[in-house]
């Protein structure tokens, strides 16, 4: 009996001595069952996501209905190029319930500063996949305290002119950047809502407006 417990102890201790010896790991912190999908745009670069897919690494199809409103902000100084570059807002999104992380992502967007309609496939590389994984499995080192994150995050910039970025959000909350791709996409040649909107688009904000008639569309900045 006593050689028993002495083996108990023993086993509790190196778990204790490898708790310690990896204070980052955040393997046994609580944790969101699925992986969230976002999407955003460049400042003042209006659109909607009318609707997206997931086909995830089992090869499983998971339909999703639209993301919601994408790059609509507030025209607050008129000397500043904002639309420039990526917005750092983490932009639209919700879980993909059921889904093993994401091979490929489908989505169907208006950029309603062109006007013009895109859809297309997005390739989500393997080293994108590996930082999902690590950014639960980790505590970031400037805060060793905190948990780790509840879930992985991926999200998806869209800008005109079919331009595609894909983030992952990594175990600190920073944006690590991957593909930035000129999308296989093709422009929808029904138009918007797959022509049962009569062409109208999502609306452009009046900020948008403001900001495109001082700036223009900065093209090739993405």
């Amino acid at each position: 009996m006593k050689i028993k417990k002495l083996w108990i102890l023993l086993g509790l201790a190196m778990i204790a001595g490898c708790q310690a010896a990896d204070p980052l790991s955040g393997v046994n912190d609580p944790h969101h069952p699925w992986w969230d999908l976002r999407f955003s745009a460049p400042y003042y670069m209006t659109g909607w996501v009318e609707m997206s897919a997931v086909v995830d690494i089992n090869n499983r199809f998971f339909p999703r209905r639209g993301g919601g409103g994408i790059g609509i902000e507030v025209f607050q100084n008129d000397d500043i190029d904002d639309a420039r570059g990526w917005s750092d807002t983490g932009g639209n999104g919700s879980f993909v319930t059921g889904a093993d992380l994401p091979k490929r992502v489908f989505v169907r967007w208006q950029s309603s500063v062109e006007p013009q309609t895109y859809q297309g496939w997005i390739e989500i590389p393997e080293e994108a996949r590996q930082l999902m994984r690590y950014s639960i499995a980790r505590r970031c080192a400037k805060y060793p305290d905190r948990p780790a994150s509840w879930h992985p995050s991926l999200t998806l910039g869209l800008a005109p002119g079919g331009i595609v970025q894909v983030w992952v959000w990594d175990e600190c909350l920073r944006r690590v950047a991957f593909n930035r791709v000129q999308v296989e996409v093709e422009v929808e040649p029904l138009g918007p809502y797959l022509g049962k909107s009569n062409g109208h688009y999502f609306q452009q904000t009046k900020d948008s407006k403001q900001y495109i008639e001082r700036f223009g569309i900065p093209h090739g900045s993405w």
